[in-house]
């Protein structure tokens, strides 16, 4: 998919996702072959003012080249004015969320509430743009608020019309949950509606679910966004699969533990010993969810730390799934937890962020 100046070629793009989409895990799926890489969602506002909290999650490396940033908000002079501030850190791309679903964005008629106002997402989409210069915008919608009122093509023609240089439709709505099934057909429905590039998004877990979902719909890449937890590997196996016609096995456990080790070694570097910690611990659970013993892994390793005490338990843990050392555990159940809600080990009324795929 080529962006102006901006050339992916045919790689996957890792979606913005709050609390996950830092500087460590952007390098991690840089070095695993992701074409493009987003910040976290930022507020539109919190840029106008300086806020501190909302500069830091703005921040990237010229090595993490090309990088969008997605910002939020819902009044057009607002955000362009944060656009022109943006635009000083040079990225590659600026994206709206329109996608977003959980309450305390929709309570602010941020994220998916503006699919219901057209004639405000148009107005936005045109001062982002005015605003923007040379760098291009894209617009990241969801099909609509119900399955009653599903206005995705309307959305996406004004997207288009406004100026967008592409759009990224995830296919559910915003009152769908996680556990439903998207409905890809509403991509390639967009696809046959505008002329910009539209970019797939929704239930992608494997390079066989990206290669299939452009097969299916004609979209122009595909966005990974909880497929890629605890699975960088996604974008070198999909890379493989379109460059070389090859499937590449799947990881093994050695693999899957250097990289996590490593992984956690960049975000202790980005956070310090205290906050990256408590975000290390979460992506460990991914990357080894899918082998024996995770249970007691995650018993375990929420009462770690130390970060040499946790690296020393992170490499006996694999050791005992090499031997073979724990019994037999439902993986199918935990999958599913997975897919149903990402913080699968936590109880189930406790509030927990969405990622934003």
């Amino acid at each position: 998919m080529k962006i102006g100046d901006l050339d992916l070629s045919n790689r996957l793009i890792l979606a913005p996702m709050s609390e996950i989409s830092d500087s460590s895990f952007r390098k991690i799926s840089k070095e695993f072959g992701a074409g493009l890489t987003f910040t976290q969602m930022v507020s539109a506002e919190g840029v106008v003012k300086d806020n501190f909290n909302t500069l830091k999650l703005l921040a990237f490396n010229r090595s993490e080249k090309p990088i969008g940033v997605q910002i939020l908000g819902n009044d057009p002079e607002i955000i362009s004015d944060s656009v022109r501030e943006i635009i000083k850190l040079h990225p590659d791309v600026i994206d709206l969320n329109c996608g977003c679903p959980v309450s305390k964005v929709a309570r602010c008629d941020f994220g998916a509430m503006i699919l219901e106002k057209p004639t405000l997402l148009g107005k936005i989409i045109t001062s982002m743009v005015d605003a923007a210069g040379n760098v291009p915008v894209s617009v990241k919608l969801r099909l609509g608020l119900t399955k009653n009122h599903i206005n995705i093509l309307e959305t996406s023609r004004i997207a288009e019309d406004s100026g967008a240089a592409f759009v990224t439709i995830h296919a559910r709505t915003k009152d769908m949950s996680y556990n439903e099934k998207p409905e890809w057909e509403w991509i390639k429905k967009v696809k046959e509606n505008v002329t910009i590039p539209v970019v797939g998004n929704g239930s992608v877990f494997s390079a066989e679910d990206a290669v299939a979902m452009k097969s299916f719909t004609g979209c122009d890449s595909v966005m990974v966004a909880r497929g890629a937890l605890g699975n960088p590997f996604i974008f070198e196996s999909y890379n493989s699969l379109i460059d070389y016609k090859k499937s590449l096995p799947n990881p093994d456990i050695d693999k899957i533990t250097m990289t996590a080790l490593k992984h956690v070694e960049y975000l202790l570097r980005e956070f310090g010993d205290y906050l990256g910690m408590d975000r290390a611990k979460k992506h460990l659970i991914w990357y080894f969810r899918k082998f024996k013993g995770i249970g007691i892994f995650v018993e375990k390793i929420m009462s770690i730390y130390d970060k040499s005490l946790l690296n020393d338990f992170v490499l006996q843990h694999s050791e005992k799934i090499k031997r073979d050392f724990y019994g037999n555990e439902d993986l199918s159940n935990i999958n599913k937890k997975f897919k149903n809600r990402v913080l699968f080990w936590l109880v189930e009324n406790k509030e927990e962020f969405v990622p934003l795929n």
